[in-house]
């Protein structure tokens, strides 16, 4: 097993982000990418952000009239904390938040775009989407670091 330095890390400065200047350009692009998406009308796309909530599809379509503006409001503002920090190298748990909360938006609807599957774990490097492919495992992999970090810093569970 290959083991690799985590490149978001909790320090006593903050919460480090050690990603290389590429790899926040396409942060910045994608999350540029997802923005336009949000503000344009329907897109199906952007289904797994707006899972069907009710069986009943009027209940559901009322539901979804009364959530979607704020929903909307909350990605946009992770958006907009993703591209302010974008080139920070040290994070407050907050940001890091946003951070999150974008970068599992971003996942969900390039996963939704490649129609992917829990059964795609390898990616054919001679297919035409391996590269957006390669950019789903990436943010996946990106999640899973924030997690991680975000995991360290809830309180300890106490023994009842």
């Amino acid at each position: 097993m290959i083991r690799r330095s985590r490149r978001v890390r909790r320090t006593r400065k903050g919460i480090e982000v050690s990603l290389p200047h590429e790899e926040r350009e396409l942060l910045a692009e994608l999350s540029s990418q997802l923005r336009e998406l949000l503000l344009a009308d329907e897109d199906p796309n952007l289904a797994r952000l707006y899972p069907v909530a009710y069986d009943d599809p009027r209940a559901d379509e009322e539901y979804r009239s009364m959530v979607r503006g704020s929903l909307i409001e909350g990605r946009l503002a992770a958006l907009d904390t993703l591209d302010a920090t974008v080139h920070e190298k040290v994070l407050t748990e907050e940001q890091l938040g946003c951070w999150m909360g974008a970068v599992n938006d971003l996942r969900l609807v390039l996963g939704t775009r490649l129609d992917v599957s829990e059964d795609d774990v390898e990616i054919d490097p001679n297919a035409p989407d391996a590269p957006a492919r390669a950019v789903y495992h990436y943010l996946g992999w990106l999640l899973e670091e924030i997690v991680a970090v975000m995991a360290q810093g809830l309180p300890e569970p106490t023994a009842e």
